[in-house]
């Protein structure tokens, strides 16, 4: 258990100090903005995942240049892993991507929201119910 709370405590420090990178998408993913709710800096098993869509269980990380290392590499490559056996997508992105086009990103983002089930689908338009 006090793992858990060390994580939860690291990721409540990380949403106080966001890159600027996370800032900006935040700003754009917060409140719903995407049709989807987003927690940043949300720990899930034993990582922190920088924007996590429960509903869509949809994981968007955003890679600056220390991820470029082989030592990092690997470890992304262990926490995908293991992520995607819990059931969670990952979408990648590069935080220069962001500073150079932050609306392309989003929608790429909006696109891996589409692409994602809903667990609970809305009705058809025009179809509200069955009538007896």
């Amino acid at each position: 258990m006090a793992a858990k709370g060390m994580l939860r405590d690291r990721a409540r420090g990380m949403r106080k100090q966001p890159s600027q990178a996370e800032h900006i998408v935040w700003e754009l993913v917060r409140g719903r903005q995407l049709g989807a709710k987003f927690r940043r800096q949300h720990p899930i098993d034993n990582y922190i995942a920088d924007f996590a869509c429960i509903d869509a269980k949809l994981i968007v990380e955003i890679d600056g240049r220390s991820h470029d290392t082989e030592e990092q590499r690997l470890w992304d490559d262990q926490r995908a892993r293991r992520l995607n056996e819990l059931g969670w997508r990952l979408f990648v992105v590069r935080d220069d991507d962001i500073l150079r086009d932050a609306p392309a990103v989003v929608e790429r983002i909006t696109s891996e929201l589409r692409a994602t089930p809903s667990p609970c689908p809305l009705p058809l338009a025009g179809k509200r119910g069955l009538r007896s």
